[in-house]
């Protein structure tokens, strides 16, 4: 590498952006290549808890933690637990724990408003990337060009990835159908969740509902199914999402199902995860950060904290002088940092599509708490 880099990031997500935030406070210039249109252009998805020694640590890293306060929700740190019935079993309001959430587009807001202008480039979806002449990168998106390192910030479907091996994730087996409630129009939902998230489990199924910012809950109804039926209810209207849902919770409780009939469906979200521990020979010029790296299901909250984090490493590595055996270790690093959130994550996983209905939620909500 040379003594100020010529970086391009791909993907303008929370991970591509604070690298960007953090290499321009080190006065480097790096380019960020998003496909959006601009930052409106789709939904950024829901709700966000940062913690202290990774998503926050990268925060004051970066001089934004006022900023994340401000748009910080400490008060919705709570957990609740159904069973299938609508049983409460558990309740815990989660005061004084220290994991904030944040929305995900006022978290993006945020990092766009600390990078200069024009420092991200929208409607820029890579076209290309290949090895140039004298170890460049050359990025074609709206023409080529060639950098010393490009990163792969492009999430689980990377881009980027494929330079470095032929990993790609494995569907888990289960899908969400996403939805969305206005607090004021839907009561109810309002109640059943509480001051934070709460989950209904049973037979391998679950509803959950999640606080957002500014009186929105979003809602998930999931269940096992197979990968082409779960890709086939992607391709579903709204309506026919809806009733699909319905049919997997048959004989749940009303109170429970009403969230399927109320609410106004978002899309299909299947999941997909990458192979715990995946790794790759580090090559000059070309490496990854967040779920480039490590894509795992979101049952560990740990995603967007792990490549916040990747960033701070990152931006160390890139402006350490070291050359690229420095990032070479920030890889080896992040990847042995990725493994027990992973494992974590699958565990999660496991708990809430469960066999044994509400028992592995409350047995691990109860561990949490020490009994």
């Amino acid at each position: 590498m040379t003594i100020d880099p010529r970086i391009a990031i791909i993907g303008g997500g929370p991970g591509g952006l604070m690298l960007a935030r953090l290499l321009h406070l080190r006065g480097l210039a790096p380019v960020v290549f998003e496909r959006d249109a601009d930052a409106d252009a789709r939904p950024q998805g829901g709700s966000l808890d940062l913690h202290s020694d990774t998503g926050q640590h990268a925060m004051r890293a970066a001089g934004l933690e006022d900023a994340f306060r401000t748009h910080a929700r400490p008060e919705d740190q709570g957990d609740r637990l159904y069973d299938a019935d609508g049983t409460l079993l558990f309740d815990r309001d989660g005061a004084g724990d220290d994991r904030p959430e944040i929305d995900r587009s006022a978290l993006r807001r945020i990092l766009l408003e600390s990078v200069p202008p024009g420092m991200v480039r929208w409607n820029s979806g890579v076209e290309a990337i290949r090895l140039g002449d004298a170890g460049h990168m050359v990025v074609s998106a709206a023409g080529a060009e060639a950098f010393d390192v490009v990163v792969g910030a492009d999430g689980g479907w990377s881009q980027v990835r494929a330079l470095l091996g032929d990993a790609r994730p494995r569907y888990e087996g289960a899908v969400f159908v996403e939805l969305g409630f206005d607090t004021r129009r839907h009561p109810q939902v309002d109640a059943l969740v509480g001051a934070g998230k709460m989950f209904a489990v049973g037979d391998n199924r679950a509803l959950i509902g999640q606080r957002n910012g500014n009186g929105h809950i979003r809602g998930y109804a999931g269940w096992r199914i197979d990968e082409a039926d779960a890709r086939a209810l992607g391709a579903m209207p709204p309506e026919a999402m809806r009733a699909a849902a319905l049919a997997e919770f048959e004989g749940w409780s009303p109170v429970l199902r009403d969230m399927i009939v109320s609410g106004d469906p978002l899309g299909v979200r299947p999941l997909y995860a990458l192979p715990i521990g995946h790794r790759w020979a580090s090559v000059a010029g070309v490496t990854l950060l967040g779920d480039a790296a490590h894509l795992m299901s979101p049952f560990a909250g740990e995603g967007v904290n792990l490549a916040l984090a990747d960033a701070v490493d990152l931006a160390a590595a890139l402006t350490s002088g070291a050359g690229w055996p420095a990032v070479a270790r920030y890889e080896a690093a992040m990847i042995a940092r990725a493994v027990p959130a992973a494992q974590a994550a699958a565990r999660g996983m496991a708990a809430v599509l469960s066999g044994a209905g509400a028992a592995p939620m409350l047995d691990h909500y109860r561990a949490r708490l020490g009994g």
